[in-house]
C-alpha cells in the first residue's frame, strides 16, 4: 500500500493494542509514575506516553519509534495538548538510556523475541523503576492457522511469566485483555480503511484494500479470536 492509505489504516485506533480506556487508566495506577523519565519503547504515536505525561507534569516523557508517520501523528497530538513529550526516531531494541519507567507494548519483536526483550528491558529500567510491559501469549492451544499468522515463539502465560522471572523481573501487577477489548482493537484497526473503501469504492487501490480488510476479518474470526491472548504486566526488580 501508499503512504497515503498507511497513514489512514490506524487512523480510527486509540492504541495500537486491545486496550479499553480503564484498563489503561489502571496501569497507569500500577505504573506509579510522579516524575523522572518515562521512555515508551515502540510507542508508535504514543497515546498512552501523553496519557502519562497528562497525570504528571514533571514527568519527562520521550517515545521511541522508526515509524515516521505514527512519530508525526505523536508529535501532532502532544503539541496540541501542550504536553513536553519527545519523539525520537530510533530502533528501540537499541535504546540503552537508563529510565526510570518504561512501556513497552507490543514491541517484542522489535528485540527478537520476548525472552530477549525481557532480558534487553532490564538494562534500561533503572533498579528502582518499573516496566510496563505487554506482549501476546496463547490463551488456548493454537491451531495450524494460527501458528501460521503469528509463528512458533508465542509462549503461554504460565512460559511468558517464567521468562519475566528468568530476566530477574517481579511481577507487581498482571491483567490480560478481555474479548471486548480485542474485538474493538480489531474493529478499529479496520475502520480507518473501511471508511475509505465506502468513500472511493472506484479507486484503482480499492480492491486491494478490500482483500486485505476481508482476510484480517477472516483470520481473526475463524483462526486466533479466542486463541491469542494479550496480557500487561508491570514489572519491578
Amino acid at each position: 500500500m501508499d503512504d497515503e492509505l498507511n497513514a489512514l489504516r490506524r487512523t480510527r485506533m486509540r492504541w495500537n493494542t486491545p486496550l479499553s480506556e480503564p484498563h489503561a487508566e489502571l496501569l497507569l495506577d500500577r505504573m506509579a509514575s510522579g516524575g523522572g523519565h518515562l521512555v515508551d519503547l515502540g510507542c508508535g504515536w504514543g497515546e498512552l506516553l501523553l496519557r502519562a505525561a497528562a497525570r504528571a507534569p514533571g514527568l519527562r516523557a520521550t517515545g521511541v519509534d522508526t515509524d515516521e508517520t505514527a512519530l508525526a501523528r505523536g508529535r501532532a497530538a502532544a503539541a496540541a495538548r501542550g504536553l513536553a513529550a519527545e519523539f525520537t526516531s530510533s530502533d528501540a531494541a537499541t535504546w540503552d538510556e537508563p529510565a526510570d519507567r518504561v512501556f513497552c507494548i507490543g514491541a517484542a519483536h522489535v528485540f527478537g523475541s520476548t525472552k530477549a526483550a525481557l532480558a534487553a528491558l532490564a538494562r534500561v529500567v533503572r533498579p528502582s523503576g518499573r516496566l510496563l510491559y505487554g506482549d501476546g501469549f496463547w490463551s488456548s492451544p493454537p491451531g495450524p492457522a494460527a501458528l501460521g499468522i503469528f509463528g512458533q515463539d508465542v509462549l503461554t502465560l504460565p512460559e511468558l511469566l517464567d521468562a519475566a522471572g528468568g530476566a530477574g523481573w517481579r511481577v507487581l501487577h498482571l491483567s490480560t485483555a478481555d474479548q471486548r477489548e480485542w474485538d474493538d482493537f480489531e474493529s478499529t484497526s479496520r475502520a480507518g480503511w473501511e471508511e475509505w473503501l465506502a468513500a472511493h469504492p472506484a479507486d484503482p487501490r480499492a480492491e486491494r484494500v478490500r482483500e486485505w480488510l476481508d482476510r484480517r476479518l477472516r483470520e481473526y474470526v475463524r483462526d486466533y479470536r479466542g486463541e491469542l491472548g494479550f496480557t500487561y504486566l508491570v514489572l519491578g526488580r
